[in-house]
This record gives C-alpha cells, structure tokens and sequence, in this order.
C-alpha cells in the first residue's frame, strides 16, 4: 500500500467526482465505496475492520494509490499513520446540505431490506449500516441534529489533527483550484467532473428496486 491521497470525508460530499478527478490526475486508482461492486471479495474484510480488527490493508488497497469516500474515510487516521507521505483530503460541503444529500441518498437506500442473497450484497448493506449509522453517526441517522453534529465533529477532527502542510481542503464545487494547488500538480484543460448527483443516485437506485 503506498497512499498519495487518502481521503477524508464523509461520502455526499463530491467524493465520486473526486475519485474521477483523481483518476485523471493520475493519482489513482483511486478506492471509492463503487470498488465493493466490483470486488465482492473485500466485503469482509471491510466488514472485520468495522467490527474493530485489523484488516489487511495491502489486501485490500493492492495498487491503489488514493481513496476516497466510505469505508476509507472511517479509518483516515489509521491510513495516514501508515503512509506518512501522503496528502490527507478532506472534502466537505455546508452542514445542512450534506444532511439534506445524505437523507435523499444513503439514508434511503440503507432503509431497503438486505437482499438473502447474494451473501455479500447482504453483507456489504450490513456493513454499511454498521459502518456508517451506527459509528459514524451514532446511531441516530434520522436525527438531523445529531447527524449534523457527528459530520461537523469528525470535519474538525481532520483539521485539527493534520497537519497544515499535509491538509487539503475541498469545498464542494470548489473545481480543480485546490485540489491541483494541494497536489502540486498543474490543472487539466479539461471541466472538472461533475456525477453521482442526488437525483442520479435515487435513479440508480430505483432502478436497481425494479429490476
């Protein structure tokens, strides 16, 4: 596992277009949630790492050279611990709009009932739960204040605990300023990408209800 970019935020806050935008950079691959769809086999060792064991890293992130979005972001201090050279991103968005995404997206897709099979949709949905309501959040995803409070609390955590010089900050929306400037790379003359919107992702999903 050799990290340049370890994402830090909580997945609504542009983390798919990050992974893109990473990607193109040439800081990638780059691990976004999407890469359980498409490696089946990580589900339990994501799962073991929320139940608090050491998960093999080089397992799970063999040439990946970024991550972003959960489940990394839950473990960015264990990350960053192991790769010391890396940037730590934190990419974030006004309080009330991340909850408002979070509630039309994954709130809602984590409220359907796990498929019995197959077993690691099942458990990836589980994992998810765990990962995500129950210790990210408290417990409490549909207390909006709350939410609010475990995002805002993890966000200053970042801050606080990084280094300035090791910190990348990114607004939602901010472009390629910040994150090319952070990088130290020069800025594609190509738009920034732009995906994974809420009404996309709700269109997903409700495609995937009706088969």
């Amino acid at each position: 596992m050799n990290f340049e970019v370890i994402g830090a935020g909580f997945g609504r806050t542009g983390t798919q277009s990050l992974k893109i935008a990473l990607d193109l950079l040439g800081v990638g691959p780059c691990y976004h949630m999407v890469e359980l769809f498409e490696n089946p086999e990580h589900v339990p060792l994501w799962a073991a790492a929320v139940r608090g064991e050491t998960p093999d890293w080089e397992m799970l992130f063999a040439n990946y050279r970024s991550t972003v979005d959960w489940p990394g972001c839950a473990f960015w201090r264990e990350l960053a611990t192991a790769n010391p050279d890396a940037k730590i991103l934190l990419s974030y968005r006004d309080s009330a709009s991340w909850y408002k995404s979070f509630e039309n997206t994954i709130y809602q897709a984590m409220q359907r009932e796990p498929p019995p099979e197959p077993q690691w949709i099942r458990q990836n949905m589980l994992m998810t739960r765990e990962l995500i309501f129950d210790q990210a959040l408290g417990g409490r995803p549909d207390d909006r204040a709350h939410a609010i409070k475990c995002y805002e609390e993890h966000n200053e955590a970042v801050r606080t605990e990084v280094p300035a010089e090791r910190l990348i900050l990114f607004e939602l929306g901010a472009g390629w300023k910040p994150l090319c400037e952070g990088l130290g790379l020069a800025i594609p003359n190509e738009s920034y990408p732009r995906t994974n919107s809420t009404q996309e992702f709700r269109e997903r999903l409700s495609a995937l209800d009706n088969g």
